[in-house]
């Protein structure tokens, strides 16, 4: 069966909105529901804010680690990564090969305002270079 929806919990659901209003159109996302975002194309996993008593999430202990998001194109792996830099978000890897994930897997690593570890991944070969 699919999955059909994650929810994280974050100390402050509008200030999450704000960030996640920008990050997910770049990823194939759009605002639904008030507190969350849907694919596009109204297919696949959707995900959903929920206000929490913690101020920071950990991935270092037990529950979610992190949310991948696929992405078409090394190209728009590097556009969100350019946009996390500008932000001044905490970077964990910059766009580059994971081949231990895949051939093609490319991905960058990074935390949100609340410490949440997410990837944006495409399992796309290297566009050739125009001679």
């Amino acid at each position: 069966m699919p999955i059909d929806h994650f929810g994280i919990g974050v100390s402050d659901v509008e200030a999450a909105k704000e960030y996640y209003d920008e990050l997910m159109p770049m990823v194939g996302y759009q605002p639904c529901f008030g507190n969350g975002y849907c694919p596009n194309d109204w297919q696949g996993a959707q995900l959903f804010l929920y206000e929490t008593e913690r101020d920071r999430y950990s991935r270092h202990q037990p529950g979610l680690h992190h949310i991948a998001f696929l992405v078409q194109s090394r190209n728009d792996v590097h556009r969100v990564h350019d946009w996390v830099t500008a932000r001044g978000d905490h970077v964990l890897h910059a766009p580059r090969p994971f081949p231990q994930f895949g051939d093609h897997c490319y991905a960058t690593y990074f935390l949100d305002p609340h410490g949440l570890k997410l990837e944006v991944v495409c399992h796309t070969p290297e566009e050739p270079a125009n001679p």
